[in-house]
């Protein structure tokens, strides 16, 4: 297989830092992190910071991950996957995250949220159609869910699909979605049925060459600002009825099966900005002397990167623990929710804290810190609010003593 065979060729070590939990994994996943963590090292991390600045697509970036099997892990060969396992696109996502946040959300969207869902519902033909140039970096997809009106409450879905002669006319506007401007394919979610409810929502595979789609304004936002975000807007937009996702009423289901699994990639891209983070704060406090040594050595400055590397290790083995169960086929809602929450927070928390360490370096732009904590704010939004992700543990822990 090509994407072992690129890894065995790379298995030595890197540097002196690593994540001591990786020992205990298996081979292929060590080569898998040493692999990533190269490509972030020299592909990512250099040109960050103009991806950021200038709103650009890294496009050749995106191409070779293809290339490496980045672009779809847990997707079987035969389709043009590195056919791995979740706990694998965890790792890896969480090093291409930690050498640029925006890449590491364009990779988890195209994994977990566009090719996750067609690969576990789509047809046989959907899947030939829809997968391979998604797996190998040459196009990318999306996840069309929220609208301008519904925010956390996914089964509220105005966008509504008629069936037609020939088809299906999608009409409405979906917000919100990363990666749409580049987006060759979107799975969206329509009502097809209003008076059930969340139960008449389904899915469906739109091609952006699709009659009636069309583009909303690129967002300027806040941090990761080498991934697009903007609206898709449907006006009576036709697709052929083999376009339909699974079952007539299924599509709710599919969003939050889909929405679990992204949490576990969402977590992974927070534990990359938040060891990025961390990273940065150490080297900057090993060189940066004051009262005649570094700063390194003051017992304040030692507190703080003793609290962001809990935060940091806790919230892998959560993230890894929620991988592990998808892996073996178990339940894995309310651990998904877990990591996400925690690796979020501890990301947020990483940023602050790199910041403080810096001082005035850590406000300007010729430093990372200030790009980390701008990247790090979304991970607490996007996929699930911090405030849905305590509703879907408590619901979960609430159905364990049970009481649902």
């Amino acid at each position: 297989m090509a994407v072992l065979e690129l890894l065995r060729c790379s298995l030595q070590w890197y540097g002196r830092r690593s994540i001591v939990s990786l020992s205990s994994l298996p081979e292929t996943h060590q080569m898998l992190h040493k692999t990533c963590r190269d490509f972030a090292e020299n592909e990512l991390k250099p040109l960050a910071a103009k991806f950021d600045r200038e709103h650009l697509y890294p496009k050749e970036q995106i191409r070779k991950m293809g290339e490496l099997g980045l672009m779809a892990v847990d997707v079987p060969e035969n389709l043009g996957g590195s056919g791995l396992d979740y706990l694998a696109y965890s790792i890896a996502m969480e090093e291409i995250s930690r050498g640029c946040a925006s890449t590491g959300v364009i990779m988890s969207v195209n994994n977990s949220l566009y090719l996750g869902p067609i690969l576990k519902f789509g047809t046989e033909k959907q899947k030939e159609t829809f997968i391979p140039p998604f797996a190998a970096g040459e196009q990318i997809g999306c996840f069309a869910l929220s609208e301008p009106g519904n925010g956390s409450d996914a089964g509220a879905a105005s966008t509504v699909a008629r069936p037609s002669d020939d088809g299906w006319t999608l009409s409405g506007t979906k917000s919100w979605i990363t990666n749409g401007y580049e987006a060759e394919a979107s799975v969206v979610f329509a009502t097809t049925d209003t008076s059930k409810k969340h139960k008449g929502i389904s899915a469906f595979i739109v091609p952006k060459s699709a009659t009636g789609l069309s583009l909303g304004k690129k967002e300027d936002k806040l941090g990761i600002r080498g991934s697009s975000t903007c609206s898709l807007i449907f006006e009576d937009c036709s697709i052929p009825k083999d376009n339909l996702l699974g079952e007539p009423g299924l599509g709710f289901k599919i969003a939050m099966m889909s929405l679990d699994a992204g949490r576990i990639g969402i977590a992974s891209q927070a534990l990359g900005i938040a060891q990025a983070a961390l990273d940065c704060a150490v080297e900057y406090a090993s060189k940066r002397n004051a009262f005649g040594s570094p700063i390194l050595k003051l017992q304040t400055i030692q507190t703080k990167i003793a609290n962001m590397a809990l935060q940091i290790e806790s919230a892998r083995l959560l993230t890894w623990r929620a991988a592990a169960l998808k892996d073996s086929g178990k339940p894995f809602s309310k651990e998904a929710a877990m990591a996400k929450l925690a690796a979020s927070e501890a990301a947020t928390y990483s940023a602050h804290q790199c910041i403080q360490v810096l001082g005035g370096m850590g406000y300007v732009t010729d430093m990372p810190a200030e790009r980390h904590y701008r990247d790090a704010r979304i991970t607490e939004i996007y996929e699930g609010t911090s405030e849905i992700q305590r509703l879907v543990i408590a619901s979960n822990i609430i159905k364990e003593y049970g009481y649902s």
